[in-house]
């Protein structure tokens, strides 16, 4: 039985002869397990007719071209306690990062997910190495994107703020926030020390734009969501500070309230718009279990 096969670029493709919901058919013409199957269709690294098709139970008619990514398979093996892949194409790779790991290399700190990620590049023989566009502290966990050339990378940094529509940041900060929702805005400039401070007025630096949204509260902390307008450096960690609720766990700009010994900010939610395809990328990851049992 003929399936209209071909192998090109990153995806193996198919033509569909018989009406069927997606993953029956997936399962009979792939040679791969239930589970992988699943991994893939629920990792965005099936089409159909060229569209991303994540629900399982999606109609196919005879006709249809269906294209499976052959890079989603390589993420079974790859393995590191830092860094989550959430998403991969031939541009672009979408990372979970956990606290305790450099965005990029500084220094002499050779742990940084840059190289480990150049290092599973290598072990499954792409021929790219990743391009940082945005960072997140070291002891920040949460949704990255990293370019897989210099001409995404490019497209990325230059159209940042048109490209990337909605990111969220959830943090556990110190006391009893009094607003339920607002916004904070000054701006932010570095001093001799790299310290970011902030001013209510223009001193030469960035302006600086944050929005927060209280999910959850205890006499003692408080969930809070963010939303950046500007993402600006130690943005979040100093506008809480600013607002008298600095984020648990900031040695740099907190009040030594630290329940989790970590520094209790995650970057939950990331969208873009695909800088090549256009496609809406919507991404998001569970807010830390730990964060939630203290407002158990």
């Amino acid at each position: 039985m003929n399936t209209g096969y071909n192998r090109e670029g990153d995806y193996d493709h198919f033509t569909v002869e018989e009406q069927a919901p997606l993953l029956e058919w997936l399962l009979a013409h792939l040679s791969m397990s239930r589970n992988k199957v699943k991994d893939t269709l629920q990792g965005r690294g099936i089409k159909v007719d060229g569209k991303t098709v994540s629900q399982f139970d999606f109609l196919l008619q005879p006709g249809m071209k269906v294209a499976v990514s052959k890079t989603k398979r390589n993420q079974r093996s790859f393995k590191s306690r830092y860094v989550k892949i959430v998403y991969e194409d031939r541009w672009l790779i979408v990372i979970e990062k956990n606290i305790g790991i450099l965005s990029m290399a500084a220094g002499h700190s050779s742990l940084n997910v840059k190289s480990v990620l150049d290092d599973y590049f290598k072990k499954t023989r792409q021929k790219c190495t990743a391009h940082v566009v945005h960072r997140l502290d070291r002891d920040t966990s949460g949704l990255m994107v990293y370019a897989k050339d210099i001409d995404t990378e490019q497209i990325l940094e230059h159209n940042w703020h048109q490209i990337v529509y909605d990111r969220r940041y959830v943090a556990v900060v110190s006391g009893e926030m009094e607003q339920d929702e607002g916004t904070i805005q000054n701006w932010l400039k570095d001093n001799k020390a790299y310290v970011t401070y902030s001013s209510p007025v223009d001193n030469g630096g960035k302006l600086a734009i944050t929005h927060f949204h209280v999910l959850d509260r205890t006499t003692e902390h408080s969930l809070v969501e963010y939303k950046l307008e500007t993402g600006r450096k130690n943005q979040i960690r100093v506008h809480s500070a600013d607002m008298g609720h600095p984020v648990c766990g900031d040695t740099k700009y907190g009040n030594g309230d630290d329940p989790l010994h970590r520094l209790c900010l995650h970057a939950w939610l990331l969208c873009f718009s695909h800088p090549i395809t256009g496609e809406a990328m919507e991404f998001e990851t569970p807010i830390p279990t730990a964060f939630k049992q203290l407002f158990k």
